[in-house]
């Protein structure tokens, strides 16, 4: 009970009523006792002024208080708690002093103010307050309702009614406590309360049951505090009675405790009714209303209950209601049950009472650790938490929680990275038995050790250890015990056996840790928003840097001698020196160290050629040449210039041995190496150009590889030679005419393998890696050469822009690369440079020369336009960010390119059909063909339909003109054209209608019914989508007039009144009046006018009359075409995702994340949604 009664109510209530007279029993020991025990015998002067100063001021406050309850003598209770919570305690007590002279008069007064907390005025005769029903008082409030008489304080956002839900809880709280040593238990005035407040929580008003919900959950708190108070008071007396029987005293005092025990026990149980009264006739059917606001606090009040009473709610019985919550549609209800359970469990005295509990809803608790919600997902492995602190979790049962650390919500990762790190690294929970066990269970190098076993489960991606390093990093402290993982990897003999992978996973673990400490991210963010820090944390950031740097000085050289042959460790030990304070290495006289450390970079360097370590080291040594200072940076500028020296030897060596007949490994190794390195800086290659391109003349049968890196290296030359002579202030002749030579035999090499490329077959000699690059450098080329950059300049030369049919060779190679298979693309992808060597590469890099303006769009543009839904949801996203470019960059060439792309996917439709037997309707290339005629013109949405409504409407006329140029063989492009005439006014469908509808005037279309279906199917949805328009139009302009009694018009705020709520009580009180609602709903729809109702239909007959007459011209006879139900043909539009709002040179990554579902238990509906939905 101890535990408990710390969560009682504050004293507030009852310090207010000081004075009252009368005897309290829950100020048997209260703090003022206390304080006088606690007095010396004698005080001194100052002692006793202050306690005189004390005693002022509470009769001060008294007297205050009095005079504020006189002032509000003749203010009613609704007034008090709308206006002026804080005079509720003195009204209380007024109103408790009535209710002793005249009950009825009070309990009419307090009935009265419940009736208007919810918002409806009632009047009750005090004279026949028995024998009134509650339910048919109940049925007149609700009636009032239906009649919009009800004003929502509960809801209301006035400012003066801010304070009303609060002060209605606590006026309801301050009668308990006041009535709690009389008419509490008379059995008639809580008794009348309760049975109303019952009622009114299951009527259909939504805020009847808002109201009588917050005071019945109320009502079982405050008898819970009554029935504390005389539980402490039973004990009290029970301790009394056992030593009056210890000193066998059968006296009047024995007999006055025995009575004393059995009234208090008495007392009790009439609580304890009164709550399990409430919890069935209110809780019961509230904790699954229709709101959820009332489901919310219905279940916070239960795990208050439960938490403060648990003598009687602490068993399954009430237990229940809380995992069936677990369930609940709303993020909310299920985050309040986990809040509950979360309090519950902390208590270690209730977890014997909670183990069925547990048992039977464990899975559904692990189940919500992946909620749709983030804050409920949080909330539940906190609850996770304290079941594994309990042990009522298995390790097995924890597997799914581990797939979390490498989900995309950093909150959800962070907390189960906390919980990984508590349950498996430090092992706070006894049960835990995974990791390694020793003396020193608290030591940095045993935490290591277990936090390497959870890497070992994610070693072959390293992307995912970085995400489970992240989510631990914040809690595992040994994470910046730099001596401790460089002991650990120096170290021949440690504490912990590394096994290879362990290694690898410890270097990495330092890596990322290196990058966390001194404030970088190891996991791309969601926002991409910079992160700023404070003074505070920059201090931190940098003593973190300090601390890092002097670990290493000493030992980064031996770390780097010790795996230098490893190309997967050498790559993050490398990166580390970025982040050091290189500055110490001279105060700390460490110069050597630094020559050393720089020395083993480079020889690393020429040790790999592999991606990762060649980056690395290229970055590394830039970085130390432009960061450090003084001698360091001399030094590092040196080292620098001797790496690109001795790499040009090594090139003219391997291109000798290519000469020579062979291997040409060498030259592919340094080649990448040459590549790394241009990527980041300028490399004088005046030496080596010609000698390459003599390489790719003489030599066209080398590896794939080896061109490609032959072609890029030259590209980087050019592109860096064409940056110096931008920055240069004065340009001469000579290297301008070098650089146009350079360019224009790079230009001549991929001509040569784009034509061999795209007139190849797959098995011909160059395979799909090359075409990839040879596409992607061929685009870059154009890009940093296009003419717009240099017209009106004096290097206006420069400006190139490729031939068209080296544009259509080009689109030929992109057609091809998009059309592999991706199997095939698996096989032939480089792994190193798999997001250069991709389709989404080819597509980036053809959509970028149309976004750029590199080239006219004439071409290309239709050309990508026309692939957008034939190579998967990528390519789709690549192709509708171009078309967002298009429409702020060239908006007038839009339509005209959206026509032709559908033209093109049409043709190659036609062209695929020619070669075999397919349906023509049926054929994905056909279904393609109306997916992208779908997707653009769902591109025209919401206001941009009027915008764009002249572009819209030339899409539709050009694209019926191709659709006549061969009639009927063109006729199926009108399906396409119809997804564009979907999206147009009234009018200017009706004058298309007319304009195609002329067009077959004097032409038989009976001779080939199966030929001009396509056409009739035109006119039928146009047709019909004008009839509909004509028909909303109509009844916007002229209201519809009803015969009989007109309508009831509903009061807004009344209405709101009535949304959704379900419980059987609900449906039986308003199912009657519900059917009287759909009768009388029926009866006016049978009233109405007959020529508003056939409206649509006579414009819909007129219609095909029209169609009817213009057929007859032309020829007479069955058409032979099938008839087709009404709205047989309406589909509605694909609307595309949202563009991004920048295009992007660069490649473009396309993140496939996990969708999750919310949990959807049954469907709750009200009776006024039913009715609703039949009379629509």
């Amino acid at each position: 009970m101890e535990a408990t009664n710390k969560r009682s109510r504050s004293p507030s209530v009852s310090e207010v009523r000081e004075g009252d007279g009368g005897e309290r029993p829950d100020q048997s020991a209260g703090p003022s006792e206390q304080s006088h025990d606690e007095e010396p015998a004698e005080r001194s002067v100052d002692d006793f002024e202050e306690v005189v100063d004390r005693r002022a001021k509470r009769r001060r406050a008294v007297q205050g208080a009095a005079a504020a309850a006189a002032v509000q003598a003749d203010q009613s209770l609704i007034d008090v708690i709308k206006h002026n919570g804080k005079v509720i305690p003195h009204v209380v007590k007024r109103w408790a002093e009535k209710y002793e002279k005249d009950p009825r008069s009070a309990m009419v007064e307090l009935l009265m103010m419940l009736f208007e907390a919810c918002g409806a005025k009632y009047h009750l005769d005090q004279d026949s307050l028995e024998d009134t029903d509650v339910d048919d008082v109940v049925v007149a409030l609700v009636e009032r309702a239906r009649k919009g008489e009800v004003e929502d304080y509960h809801g209301s956002k006035k400012k003066d009614l801010k304070n009303f839900k609060e002060n209605l809880v606590s006026f309801w709280d301050n009668l308990v406590i006041e009535c709690q040593n009389g008419p509490l238990f008379d059995n008639v005035l809580f008794d009348k309360c309760m049975d109303y407040v019952i009622a009114l929580s299951c009527s259909p008003p939504r805020v009847y049951r808002q109201v009588a919900t917050l005071v019945g959950l109320q009502l079982v708190t405050s008898f819970i505090t009554v029935a504390k108070t005389l539980g402490s008071q039973r004990e009290t007396t029970q301790r009394q009675l056992n030593a009056e029987k210890k000193k066998k005293n059968d006296g009047a005092r024995m007999e006055l405790l025995n009575k004393r025990l059995s009234t208090t026990h008495e007392k009790i149980t009439v609580m304890e009714d009164m709550m399990r009264k409430l919890f069935t006739g209110l809780f019961v059917h509230r904790y699954r209303d229709i709101d959820p606001n009332i489901r919310m606090s219905s279940i916070q009040s239960l795990g208050v209950w439960i938490l403060l009473y648990p003598s009687l709610f602490l068993q399954d019985l009430y237990l229940k209601y809380l995992g069936w919550t677990l369930n609940d549609k709303n993020a909310g209800v299920r985050k309040s049950s986990i809040i509950a359970l979360q309090n519950l469990y902390e208590v270690d005295d209730n977890v014997p009472s909670l183990s069925l509990f547990t048992e039977r809803f464990s899975s559904r608790m692990i189940e919500l650790a992946d909620d749709i919600d983030v804050s409920v997902a949080v909330c539940a492995i906190g609850l996770l938490k304290q079941l594994l602190r309990h042990q009522l979790l298995s390790d097995d049962a924890l597997g799914p929680l581990y797939d979390l650390l490498i989900d995309e919500p950093p909150e959800i990762r962070h907390a189960i990275g906390e919980l990984v790190y508590d349950h498996l690294i430090a092992q706070k929970f006894g049960g835990s038995r995974a990791g390694l066990q020793g003396d020193e269970d608290g030591s940095s190098e045993v935490h290591f050790g277990r936090m390497l076993q959870i890497l070992r489960e994610f070693s072959t991606d390293p992307i995912l250890c970085d995400y489970v390093i992240d989510d631990v990093w914040d809690y595992m402290k040994a994470m910046k015990d730099w001596k401790c993982v460089i002991s650990m990897l120096l170290d021949d003999h440690p504490l912990i056996e590394l096994t290879d992978v362990d290694a690898t996973n410890l270097i990495r673990m330092l890596n990322a840790s290196v990058k966390k400490a001194v404030g970088e991210r190891i996991v791309p963010a969601t926002d991409n928003r910079k992160v700023y820090y404070n003074k505070a944390q920059k201090e931190a950031l940098e003593n973190n840097r300090r601390d890092l740097t002097v670990a290493m000085l000493k030992n980064y050289p031996k770390l780097l001698r010790k795996f230098i042959s490893d190309k997967e460790k050498v790559s993050f030990l490398v990166e580390i020196i970025m982040h050091l304070k290189l500055e110490l290495y001279s105060l700390k006289r460490q110069e050597q160290n630094f020559k050393d450390v720089l020395q083993l970079i480079k020889d690393a360097f020429f040790k790999h050629g592999e991606k990762d370590p060649l980056r690395s080291c290229v970055k590394a040594i830039i970085f130390c040449s432009n960061e450090s200072q003084g001698e360091l940076q001399d030094v590092s500028k040196n080292k620098l210039k001797e790496l690109e020296d001795e790499l040009i030897v090594k090139l003219k060596s391997a291109m000798k041995e290519v000469v020579g007949g062979d291997d040409d490994y060498s030259l592919l190794v340094n080649l990448k190496r040459l590549y790394e390195l241009q990527l980041n800086k300028y490399v004088p290659l005046d030496n080596l150009f010609d000698d390459f391109v003599t390489i790719l003349t003489s030599y066209r049968n080398m590896d794939d590889e080896v061109i490609s890196f032959l072609l890029h290296n030259i590209y980087l030359h050019v592109a860096w030679c064409l940056q110096v002579i931008v920055n240069e202030e004065s340009v001469s002749e000579a290297s301008l005419s070098s650089l146009l030579s350079k360019r224009n035999t790079l230009v001549e090499q991929l001509q040569y393998y784009i034509d061999a490329l795209s007139g190849v077959q797959e098995n011909g000699s160059y395979g799909n890696l090359l075409g990839f690059r040879v596409s992607t450098i061929l685009v870059e080329t154009c890009c940093i050469f296009k003419r717009r950059n240099f017209s009106s300049t004096t290097l206006e030369k420069l400006g190139f822009c490729p031939e068209t049919s080296v544009l259509q060779k080009f689109w030929k190679l992109c057609e091809k690369l998009l059309n592999i298979s991706d199997e095939t693309e698996d096989e032939d992808a480089n792994r190193e440079y798999i997001e250069e060597t991709n389709r989404d590469a080819v597509m980036i890099a053809a959509a970028k020369l149309v976004a750029s303006h590199t080239v006219p769009k004439d071409f290309l543009g239709p050309e990508i336009i026309s692939h957008m839904v034939m190579h998967g949801t990528s390519v789709a996203e690549i192709v509708k960010h171009l078309i967002s470019v298009l429409k702020k960059t060239s908006n007038d060439e839009v339509p005209g390119i959206f026509l032709e792309g559908m033209k093109r996917a049409y043709e190659r439709h036609v062209v695929g059909l020619s070669k075999s037997h397919d349906d023509t309707t049926t054929s994905k290339s056909f279904l393609d063909f109306k997916e992208l005629a779908a997707r653009l013109s769902g591109t025209f949405v919401g206001a941009a339909r009027n915008k764009h409504r002249l572009d819209i409407l030339k899409i539709v006329k050009d694209g019926i003109s191709f659709a006549f140029l061969d009639a009927p063989k063109q006729l199926p492009f009108l399906e396409g054209v119809l997804q564009f005439a979907s999206k147009l006014p009234t009018a200017d469908v009706l004058d298309i209608l007319k304009e195609v509808q002329k067009r077959t005037e004097n032409v038989n279309t009976d001779e080939d019914p199966s030929g001009w279906r396509p056409y009739y199917t035109f006119l039928d949805h146009l047709r019909e989508k004008y009839a509909k328009n004509e028909a909303l139009q109509a009844d916007k302009e002229k209201p519809l007039r009803r015969r009989g009694r007109p309508r009831k018009q509903q009061n807004i705020q009344g209405k709101k009144l009535f949304e959704e709520h379900v419980s059987s009580e609900e449906e039986s009180i308003s199912g009657s009046e519900h059917d009287a609602e759909d009768q009388e709903e029926e009866e006016e729809e049978e009233e109405a006018p007959l020529i508003h109702s056939i409206r649509s239909s006579s414009k819909l007959r007129s219609l095909r009359v029209q169609r009817q007459e213009s057929k007859d011209q032309g020829g007479a006879g069955d058409t032979g075409r099938p008839t087709h139900g009404e709205g047989a043909f309406s589909r509605a539009s694909d609307c595309p995702l949202p563009l991004n709002s920048h295009w992007r040179a660069d490649l473009l990554v396309i993140v496939f994340l996990k969708k999750r579902r919310p949990i959807c238990p049954s469907k709750y509906c009200s009776w006024t949604e039913t009715s609703v939905l039949m009379v629509s």
